[in-house]
Formats: C-alpha cells, sequence, structure tokens
C-alpha cells in the first residue's frame, strides 16, 4: 500500500481513533474522523473516501444503521471494528454490505493486512471472464472450469456457486447472501443444500478437499474465495 488513502474512522472512542489516525498516517494515509454516527455518515455522504472503518457501537445510531445507508449510495469498501463478536452480529454486519469484520481488541498488523485485502478485491478484475489461482482457472463466459489441463464438470449450481464466490473473491459471502443469490431465498433446507453443494464443489477443485485453500470458511458466517496471489 504504498499509495495513501483517504481513510474515514468512525468510532465514538478518542482513544481508538488516536491509534488509528497515528497508526495509519505512519503509512502515509489520510485520516479524517467522526465521533458519532451522524456526522460520519454525512462525511461518508459528501466526501470521496477509499475506505471507512466503522464502529457498531455508536453513541446515537447502531453502526449496521449506518453501514446500510452508506451503501444505499456508494460501495465504498467498509471494514467494521468492534467489540461485538458474536457470530449473529457478525453475519448482520456482513449481510449489511460489510468488506470485512475485525473484532476489538485487534492489532495493527492484522488491520492493515485486512485493509490489503480489501483493497486487492477492488482492483481484482471482477467483470474479467477469467479467474486464475494455483492451477486452477474458472472461465465465466465459456461456464469452464480446468485444473491444469484437466476440465472439472460442475453442476450449474455448482457453477452457479463458485461464480459468485469468484465475483466477490476476497470478500467474506455469509451464507444467506451466497442462498439468496443462487436460490433466491435462505432457509433452512436451503442451509443445507449450501453445505452440500460447497462440500461437492470443493471435492472438485480443492488439491484437498479436508484443507480447502480456494474455498475457505469463515465459521459460523460464510465463505470466503481466496485472491490469486493473496
Amino acid at each position: 500500500m504504498s499509495k495513501g488513502l483517504k481513510v474515514l474512522v468512525i468510532d465514538d472512542e478518542p482513544e481508538i481513533r488516536r491509534f488509528l489516525r497515528v497508526s495509519l498516517t505512519s503509512q502515509n494515509h489520510a485520516v479524517e474522523e467522526a465521533e458519532n454516527g451522524a456526522a460520519g455518515l454525512y462525511k461518508a455522504l459528501h466526501q470521496r473516501f477509499d475506505l471507512v472503518i466503522l464502529d457498531l457501537g455508536l453513541p446515537d445510531v447502531d453502526g449496521v444503521q449506518v453501514l446500510r445507508k452508506i451503501r444505499d449510495k456508494n460501495q465504498v469498501p467498509v471494514i467494521v471494528l468492534s467489540v461485538r463478536n458474536r457470530e449473529k452480529d457478525k453475519i448482520e454486519a456482513l449481510d449489511a454490505g460489510a468488506d470485512d469484520y475485525l473484532t476489538k481488541p485487534f492489532g495493527m498488523g492484522e488491520l492493515l493486512a485486512r485493509i490489503r485485502v480489501v483493497l486487492k478485491r477492488l482492483v481484482f478484475p471482477t467483470d474479467d471472464p477469467i479467474y486464475a489461482a494455483g492451477d486452477l482457472r474458472v472461465d465465466l463466459n465459456s461456464h469452464v472450469v480446468t485444473q491444469g489441463e484437466r476440465e472439472i464438470p460442475l453442476t450449474p449450481t455448482e457453477f452457479d456457486l463458485l461464480k459468485v464466490l469468484v465475483q466477490n473473491a476476497g470478500k467474506v459471502i455469509t451464507h444467506r447472501q451466497l442462498s439468496n443469490l443462487v436460490w433466491g431465498s435462505f432457509n433452512s433446507e436451503d442451509g443445507r443444500l449450501l453445505r452440500v453443494n460447497i462440500s461437492n464443489l470443493r471435492r472438485k477443485i480443492e488439491p484437498d478437499p479436508s484443507r480447502p485453500v480456494y474455498i475457505v470458511t469463515e465459521l459460523g458466517v460464510g465463505y470466503r474465495l481466496k485472491i490469486p496471489a493473496e
């Protein structure tokens, strides 16, 4: 991340804002701050930012609501920082459009790594019909998946799942998001179908399905497809 970013930090804790400001400016990034949801939302909607770092426990409005309103207007990357560590909270934030979720306390090294992944996902050509990682190659136009010289036969549902993951490479996609995009709904039956199809897909594309390197599980939340050379 040699090129500096313009980052908006929305957090009511002065110590967190100061820590992030000092740490990010030392990496050549410009930092704007907001101490509540209203101020943060105004800045997010009226200025251009490369990244938003958002706390959920804001004094005036829940951070998830702020996230949804940001998503209604633009697709700026949003990383959530929160003390809330329940799977339910992570899923809610990711379903609302967060690009990543990091619980407090956190290390700056980990945050910088998460930022790199989010930004790499943005520059990864998701509209390019070819996805390649290792010896796995997915051609979205021709619906052909190969591993080395071998073509891998996928069912239509397996390909639809893989297509969604490719189009969101590097981003955690929740069970609900995947099910809605593939089946148009989410219920207990869809959840079971999702697990079965992901398991079948892994058996076909992973070198070792028991230790997946392409389709990574985010426990209790969803799945993430590895970005090439991640």
